[in-house]
């Protein structure tokens, strides 16, 4: 079995297959021997789970994965890397590399097709910096009954996706992934545990996918709507944002934030998910939305 953070022994593998770094796809293979154990530790797989990876790398998070999970499907977008990781998961039998890219790829049918037998689905990736949210939003959006959802992150992007909603560093993200999970922050991973070292550092969170509906909503494509306009302009108002987001007069604005016992010169960033919700609802009631 290779030992897949030795830089050598990488550098030795892509020389044999011709492989050099994309920055296009944000490529950063880990090179800390603890990071990807501690990873696939802490993500909640069992023997019995099934596991979406999303970048396979040179396989060293699919390899700890597949020790602990009864089967893997990584998908890798990068041709180049199929016939590495050919090589270095040559050990394993519960692998499955599919060449796609995840946001193109029908996602039910990869879970139908290949976790009938498995008693939960994860997803756990070193997602690329450049596409982070517009992946795990995909995941979330997809209503797949993942059991948990973990990933590594820029470290900024990390904070704000587990920031609690209604804090400084909460946004428009923070509220969606806390719609559907409870998030979390596993553990910081410094930019020197990269090959090659990003100017950022990561941390691991992990994404506990709610079972049940927590929050009362008039709408739930009208609720989304409401929270990217709340947050479009963050040096102003939410009233601000969303006259401008949703075509509104400022008055018609004022009024469901006085309905839904708010200050009208809120800002968005204090607004709890509760408050979020109330105030959603109000808009949806007043704009006949639901028409």
């Amino acid at each position: 079995m290779y030992e897949l953070t030795n830089i050598n022994i990488i550098k030795k593998i892509m020389s044999r297959h011709g492989f050099s770094f994309s920055k296009g796809l944000g490529q950063n293979f880990i090179i800390d021997p603890d990071v990807c154990p501690n990873m696939a530790q802490m993500s909640g797989i069992t023997e019995n789970s099934g596991v979406i990876e999303i970048g396979a790398g040179v396989g060293v998070l699919t390899a700890e994965l597949a020790k602990r999970a009864k089967k893997v499907v990584s998908v890798e977008l990068d041709t180049r890397l199929l016939p590495i990781l050919s090589e270095t998961l040559s050990d394993f039998n519960n692998i499955d590399v599919i060449n796609a890219d995840i946001m193109k790829i029908d996602l039910k049918k990869l879970v139908d097709d290949n976790f009938s037998d498995c008693s939960d689905v994860c997803v756990c990736a070193n997602l690329p910096y450049y596409i982070t949210s517009p992946i795990i939003m995909m995941l979330l959006e997809s209503r797949i009954d993942f059991k948990t959802i973990t990933v590594m992150v820029q470290l900024e992007a990390g904070e704000r996706l587990c920031a609690e909603v209604g804090s400084r560093q909460s946004g428009a993200v923070t509220a969606a992934v806390n719609y559907y999970a409870k998030a979390r922050e596993l553990f910081k991973v410094p930019r020197d545990c990269f090959m090659p070292s990003p100017n950022v550092d990561s941390a691991v969170i992990r994404l506990d996918i709610r079972k049940t509906k927590d929050f009362d909503i008039a709408d739930e494509k009208f609720f989304f709507k409401t929270v990217r306009g709340a947050f479009s302009q963050r040096r102003k108002t939410a009233a601000n944002g969303l006259s401008s987001a949703l075509g509104l007069d400022k008055n018609t604005v004022n009024s469901a934030l006085e309905n839904a016992g708010l200050r009208t010169n809120v800002r968005a960033e204090a607004l709890t998910m509760d408050e979020l919700c109330r105030l959603s609802n109000e808009l949806y009631n007043l704009t006949g939305e639901k028409k």
